[in-house]
């Protein structure tokens, strides 16, 4: 299996993306926003053959939108729901319907 390890560097217009949002975040620890992400792989890590430890791959957000409205943080978070499901239906009843 890889180890996924998340870049810490932020460019700049994620940053600004949430910029509005981040007195928020701040104020309220737990706040949650939501967002469409994406991300990129930056960095790999490959074990040599006698290493026990597994590969790892570095990825970093390059690109974010939060919702910035009550309507869209629903739409999102609906959107979220039905991928997921998609996503762990694999192999049961639901894949078919």
């Amino acid at each position: 299996m890889t180890t996924i390890k998340f870049d810490s560097k932020v460019i700049a217009d994620v940053e600004q993306a949430i910029r509005p949002h981040a007195r928020e975040l701040f104020k309220n620890l737990g706040h949650r926003v939501m967002a469409v992400v994406e991300i990129t792989s930056v960095e790999r890590t490959e074990q040599g053959p006698d290493e026990e430890k597994p590969d790892a791959v570095k990825v970093r957000i390059t690109d974010i939108e939060i919702a910035g409205d009550e309507f869209t943080d629903e739409k999102l978070r609906q959107q979220a729901s039905a991928m997921y499901r998609q996503r762990s239906a694999e192999g049961t009843l639901d894949e078919v319907a």
